[in-house]
């Protein structure tokens, strides 16, 4: 990094923020050193807080012409350090961009910017009995510029899909400053899908302002089940057993003796007692459809050996039991100093035979392991506990992370479900991906990138571009590569 270029930057950006806006002091970045994944941390030259996105704008554009890079940041709850600080690189803190633009109940859409929490999308469409379906656990505070970085999921995705299915147009400003419109708020799109493009691009490809999402109507009937299991592989059963049956549920959810201990000390959901492991299964639609789903649902959870069955009675009843599930991976923490949160994905159909092998890396590795995931779609959360006052212990757990991400490659599943490459995984992209697919991406980011200023260090293994791989930085006219193609919306 050559100091005088960041010093440069640094004192164009005290022209375009207040000081209050503008951080830099030791105590002030201190925050901003790490996100959830807490074992990694940088500390970045400064922070800047904008209010507009015109001051987005601006200072990308500054980045961009210093050559400095930038990280955009959100509530910082991301789980595989995407919003990591690049040293001597800037973090944009987009929370103050919050604004709910337009709510359009009869086209069932919203426009939001960036740093709307997640949840807020939901309240403001209540009224009109609609809803924002991607649940991440972490809905109360992450937000929906971070949400369509990692095309977040949630408990419902089964059912509903993930972020990039709810999403249909994007306002962004790309790596040289360039603002740019993908997609619209049309249901139908024509031409390349450059939104699914860019929803997941962890950052890469510049930074969203405003998002168009799709909005749905809220469900006129729950049915809300919580089923114990005297094993974990059991539960794991249950979930095949439960798909095998046509069910379309609208969340099917596991957790373990652990998860369910750290729960039960932080929020008291008053599961049942002596469980190994439980389901939540959640049923959702027209009253007629729930009332008859009810009875197969009834039926096939009898079948799978549960030792006992609740079912929510009402509203707060419900919201008990899914408080319990939404407070998982923080309550952990009452278990262990820390942990390690991981994410990986392996075919419904090996589920239990995961679970198990998990059981028995964490006996090999001598950690305890909580078990807390989507088992509808096979997404796997594991939180390996460690204690990083004891030598060795944090290098411990990350071989144990590693060897889980492996199991699920092994058994034909994916290394991230919804928490995305980032820092974490980015060194098992070549044990999933070929040569030929790793090159395309590559060239595909430094297309978008040319300076690679964007989020630099994340995805990709370290030394990517080196083999051969030639960054595609020369073009035959002045056009951004999206301009050449025409499939852009220039503002």
């Amino acid at each position: 990094m050559d100091n005088h270029a960041l010093q440069a930057l640094i004192d164009a950006l005290t022209s375009l923020y207040p000081p209050d806006r503008l951080l830099s002091k030791a105590g002030e970045l201190a925050p901003y050193e790490s996100d959830a994944l807490t074992a990694y941390r940088v500390r970045p030259a400064v922070v800047v807080i904008p209010e507009t996105q015109d001051e987005v704008i601006q200072t990308v554009k500054l980045c961009h012409a210093h050559k400095v890079p930038f990280v955009a940041r959100g509530s910082g709850t991301s789980l595989s350090g995407g919003s990591l600080p690049v040293k001597d690189g800037i973090v944009i803190a987009l929370n103050r961009l919050n604004h709910i633009l337009k709510l359009d109940p009869r086209e069932r859409i919203a426009v939001v910017e960036a740093g709307t929490i997640n949840l807020d999308i939901t309240k403001a469409a209540a009224p009109y009995d609609l809803y924002y379906a991607p649940d991440p656990s972490s809905q109360q505070i992450c937000t929906i510029g971070g949400n369509v970085a990692f095309n977040s999921g949630g408990a419902h995705c089964l059912k509903y899909g993930m972020t990039s299915n709810h999403i249909l147009g994007l306002k962004v400003v790309l790596p040289d400053g360039q603002v740019v419109r993908l997609g619209g708020e049309s249901t139908e799109a024509v031409g390349p899908d450059l939104v699914g493009l860019f929803v997941g691009s962890e950052g890469l490809f510049g930074i969203v302002l405003e998002i168009t999402v799709r909005l749905l109507p809220r469900p006129e009937k729950y049915h809300t089940l919580l089923a114990a299991y005297s094993t974990l592989e059991a539960a794991g059963e249950a979930v095949s057993r439960v798909v095998a049956s046509g069910l379309l549920p609208g969340a099917l959810e596991i957790m373990d003796r652990l998860a369910i201990q750290a729960a039960e000390a932080a929020v008291h959901p008053n599961y049942p007692k002596g469980a190994q492991a439980i389901l939540i299964v959640e049923l959702e639609g027209e009253p007629e459809e729930v009332s008859e789903e009810t009875q197969r649902l009834e039926q096939v959870i009898r079948e799978s050996g549960a030792y006992e069955v609740r079912v929510a009675q009402d509203a707060s009843d419900r919201q008990r039991i899914w408080k319990g599930r939404k407070s998982a991976f923080s309550a952990v923490g009452r278990l262990s100093p820390d942990y390690i949160v991981q994410d990986g994905v392996v075919p419904r159909s090996r589920l239990s035979e995961a679970l198990a092998e998990i059981k028995r890396l964490g006996e090999q590795y001598g950690l305890r392991v909580a078990n807390v995931f989507h088992a509808g779609d096979g997404n796997l959360h594991p939180l390996i506990l460690y204690d990083g006052r004891e030598a060795g212990a944090l290098e411990r757990a990350e071989k144990l992370a590693g060897e889980i991400l492996d199991l699920c490659i092994r058994f034909g599943g994916s290394i991230t479900g919804e928490h995305g490459v980032a820092v974490e995984k980015r060194d098992y992209l070549p044990r999933m991906y070929s040569e030929t697919d790793l090159d395309v991406m590559w060239r595909l980011r430094c297309a978008i990138d040319p300076e690679q200023i964007a989020n630099p260090g994340k995805m990709f293994p370290p030394g990517t571009g080196g083999n051969g791989v030639v960054s595609p930085v020369a073009h035959s006219t002045n056009l951004h590569p999206l301009d050449q193609a025409g499939i852009i919306s220039r503002e």
